[in-house]
């Protein structure tokens, strides 16, 4: 069922009271500082506010995660990102000589929004949103977890929900963090598979003809298989409409094209019967092992990515400067809060449970005791807490590691 995206107006009076009481400032802190005690990761570390009627406000910094928490609470911004350290602190920008104000170290972030899989999917599009093709969501999330971690080592991976149809990926481990903007270019770049403008057919071109798939993307291709057979034949049946099938001719070579197109005109067959159309022709085309069968399957291969491989808005990713919502933000058309996403459990995973500001600000109203007062932990009282607790093990993981290599690298000077 497609989810209401619209909920109670957020007013300038609602939004205030979620960053006064349970947005957890601490818990970014630790998370963005990588450390207890504030370091440059942090007080170096640029802000960015949206204010009610689309003002923008750039190059904003703080010491400490009151500091942040005041301002937040004075201006009361619609949402606001998080961007780079940089040589200098932010708000000393002005100051600073021409050439030496550069971005230093950053997060290496992803973007995956639904909006890029609506040429793909039958039960919803634009804006709107379903359980069914957040399937497409979850398969990203695991394929691209599972690549990241054992093609880079890379170790801090935070999932976080947008609010509204996509998510977003935060990397923090200190390579991660040291990439120059060149780095970040090639390492998305050997990582987009699915390329090209919405006007081309043909989207996947990781290899010549009738050659095998590279080894990282031949190590996906059971999870993706299984993945375009649950989510485009079965639930989304992409095939069974005239526009889905001759999409598909369009990616499978010449041969398949008229003897396919007219067996499947003017007949209702499901998508599942139309891919088994085109197995069989290639069973029957060219005897195993020729070139001209590994060319076939090498276009059955190609089709299966293009239609389930993760697909990436690679420009977030590309540069240190680029800002991102910060995590625990307020979706302003659903009033949903950007939550953390655990991928071990991506399939439970519902956007349409996710709290929204009006509840969690009645959960706390309906648990709070009239003699204690204002706390920066009421979050705990909500159904926010499983979220926050996930970003503090998170935060956690990352310090523990920093300690040690500290340690290690003492060690190394005596």
């Amino acid at each position: 069922m497609t989810m209401n995206i619209d909920e109670e107006p957020l007013t300038p009076e609602v939004m205030l009271a979620f960053y006064r009481r349970l947005y957890p400032f601490k818990s970014i802190f630790s998370w963005l500082n990588q450390g207890h005690t504030p370091t440059k990761l942090f007080t170096q570390r640029e802000f960015a506010f949206t204010l009610q009627g689309d003002v923008y406000l750039r190059y904003q910094s703080f010491n400490t995660a009151d500091e942040l928490k005041k301002q937040v609470c004075t201006m009361n911004p619609t949402r606001f990102e998080i961007g780079p350290q940089y040589t200098l602190r932010p708000r000393d920008k002005k100051l600073a000589r021409p050439g030496t104000f550069q971005p230093v170290e950053r997060e290496l972030v992803f973007d995956i929004d639904m909006t890029d899989y609506d040429p793909i999917r039958t039960c919803c599009s634009d804006a709107a949103i379903c359980s069914r093709c957040w399937a497409f969501i979850a398969v990203a999330v695991k394929v691209l977890d599972n690549s990241i971690r054992e093609n880079f080592g890379y170790k801090h991976l935070l999932w976080v929900y947008s609010g509204r149809r996509g998510i977003h990926l935060w990397i923090s481990d200190k390579e991660a963090m040291q990439l120059t903007d060149d780095q970040r270019r090639s390492l998305v770049g050997w990582m987009s598979v699915i390329q090209g403008s919405k006007d081309q057919h043909k989207k996947v071109n990781v290899r010549p003809a009738s050659r095998p798939l590279p080894p990282t993307l031949s190590s996906m291709l059971g999870t993706l298989a299984e993945a375009f057979s649950q989510i485009i034949l079965d639930d989304q049946d992409l095939f069974r409409s005239a526009e889905g099938w001759k999409e598909l001719l369009h990616l499978l070579p010449k041969d398949f094209v008229d003897d396919l197109g007219d067996h499947w005109k003017g007949k209702d067959r499901s998508s599942e019967d139309k891919w088994k159309d085109v197995k069989k022709f290639v069973k029957t085309n060219g005897p195993q092992g020729s070139a001209k069968r590994r060319m076939y399957e090498s276009a059955l291969e190609d089709i299966i990515l293009q239609y389930t491989y993760p697909r990436l808005d690679a420009e977030v990713s590309k540069h240190r400067n680029h800002l991102l919502k910060a995590p625990f933000c307020v979706h302003p058309k659903t009033g949903r809060v950007c939550v953390p996403v655990d991928p071990e459990t991506i399939d439970d995973f519902d956007p349409g449970n996710v709290p929204t500001v009006g509840q969690l600000l009645r959960e706390l109203h309906e648990a709070e005791d009239p003699e204690v007062g204002e706390h920066h932990s009421d979050w705990m009282k909500t159904s926010l807490k499983p979220y926050v607790d996930m970003l503090d093990k998170h935060a956690t993981e990352i310090i523990v590691e920093v300690v040690r290599k500290k340690k290690e690298e003492g060690d190394k000077t005596w």
